[in-house]
């Protein structure tokens, strides 16, 4: 114990975290000890995820998380069958969210988890140096690119509004289809393509380590759709309505949590290398301890200490 004391001041001083106060929170109830979280299938939201659940598990809690699709995470939010979702992309997500905000079956924090991340169709740069730079081009391009653009997991919004355009014949997509094979199967198909240096158009997302493996063009002209600036997207953190109040210890560890684009790609990277998700939430955060500073401001362990120095001893 002495040993790990030692070692938390060791660490806390070189990352300035002895100059700061704690402002203990309430003690969450019994029932506030099983924390579950939603996810979708994207590798962001695992990683975000999983930085969240190893500081949770660390401070006494037992976090879990069921992946489905984006209306069903919401729908076990709505019915308090999951407590968090760390993964509303704005705007993206936005036509399925806003009905469950507005109603008041959830509750959407104010304050983004993320800034400056991006979410369009994409190809690779060799098709764009090509002349596929633009949604317009698409219909040009139909041959090369099989008719097809990929998406992600079935009953995604980024697929709905594939299919929409092609519903409505935009860009000249009416002989095209969406393939929905999640996030997975769909980099499978771009990492075949680029070997092959065949054309291929599919949903591309930063942060993400696609942004590194391989030479992606963002397509131009699909602001109607996805917004401007090639989708330009914040993620907001999406709670049980009454979750903050009902418990108010792990809400406030949530309404703390800002992430950044090159923290995630690093997780997201390591979990794309077959790094699993905790042990690559845990290596991150041994190397960058500064950040637990502001997540655990206000936060206590479920048994009522000082959160900070318990997880700066687990690191």
């Amino acid at each position: 114990m002495e040993t790990a004391v030692r070692r938390w001041f060791s660490v806390a001083a070189s990352v300035g975290i002895l100059a700061t106060s704690f402002h203990a929170s309430a003690q969450d109830p019994a029932q506030c000890q099983n924390v579950k979280f939603g996810e979708v299938g994207w590798t962001d939201i695992a990683a975000t995820t999983a930085l969240a659940s190893y500081v949770l598990k660390s401070i006494g809690y037992n976090p879990s998380s069921a992946i489905q699709s984006v209306p069903d995470t919401l729908k076990g939010l709505k019915n308090k069958q999951i407590d968090v979702y760390l993964g509303y992309w704005a705007p993206a997500q936005t036509g399925q969210v806003t009905p469950y905000v507005k109603s008041g079956d959830v509750k959407m924090l104010a304050k983004p988890n993320l800034v400056g991340a991006k979410y369009t169709l994409a190809v690779p740069s060799y098709a764009a140096d090509a002349g596929l730079r633009s949604f317009e081009d698409l219909g040009k391009f139909k041959v090369e690119l099989g008719y097809t653009m990929y998406g992600i997991e079935p009953g995604n919004e980024g697929n709905n509004y594939l299919n929409d355009m092609i519903q409505k014949n935009k860009f000249g997509l009416k002989d095209f289809m969406v393939t929905e094979w999640g996030e997975k199967g769909m980099l499978m198909a771009v990492k075949k393509a680029v070997e092959q240096k065949k054309f291929i158009a599919f949903l591309a997302w930063e942060p993400h380590p696609m942004n590194v493996d391989f030479k992606l063009t963002y397509l131009k002209g699909g602001d109607a759709y996805f917004g401007p600036n090639y989708g330009e997207a914040k993620v907001y953190t999406v709670l049980a309505n009454d979750y903050l109040t009902r418990c108010p210890n792990v809400g406030k560890f949530v309404s703390n949590l800002q992430f950044t684009l090159d923290m995630e790609n690093r997780v997201m990277g390591s979990i794309m290398n077959k790094v699993k998700a905790p042990q690559a939430a845990m290596e991150w955060l041994k190397k960058n301890p500064a950040v637990l500073k502001n997540w655990l401001n206000g936060v206590t362990t479920f048994d009522g200490k000082e959160a900070l120095p318990v997880v700066m001893s687990t690191l």
